[in-house]
C-alpha cells in the first residue's frame, strides 16, 4: 500500500475508476460491506495523508457509489485474492 493513495497501474487517486468498476462487481449488491471496507480505506487514507475529516476524502471515497445497489450479481466478493485482504487491500 502506497502512503499517497494513488492506483498502482494508472497513477490515479484511488480508488480510481477502473478500482470502482471492479469493487462494485466484487460486492455486487452487498453495499454494507462494500462501505465498511471503503470506510477503513478512509481511515488508512486520512492519517496517511494527514488529512483530518476532509470532504473532499470522503468525496473520493464514497461519493461515486450508486445511490441504489446494482441489480443482480454476488451478495459477498468472490474471494479474498481480489477483495483487498492484508496484502491487496488500498491502492496496487
Amino acid at each position: 500500500m502506497t502512503p499517497e493513495w494513488t492506483c498502482g497501474t494508472c497513477a490515479a487517486e484511488w480508488p480510481c475508476a477502473p478500482r470502482r468498476e471492479q469493487l462494485l462487481a466484487e460486492y455486487g449488491v452487498d453495499r454494507a460491506m462494500l462501505s465498511v471496507y471503503l470506510g477503513a480505506c478512509l481511515a488508512a487514507a486520512a492519517e496517511d495523508l494527514h488529512v483530518a475529516g476532509a470532504t473532499s476524502l470522503r468525496d473520493r471515497f464514497f461519493g461515486w457509489l450508486p445511490r441504489r445497489p446494482l441489480s443482480g450479481g454476488s451478495s459477498r466478493p468472490h474471494d479474498s485474492s481480489t477483495t483487498g485482504d492484508a496484502a491487496g487491500s488500498g491502492p496496487a
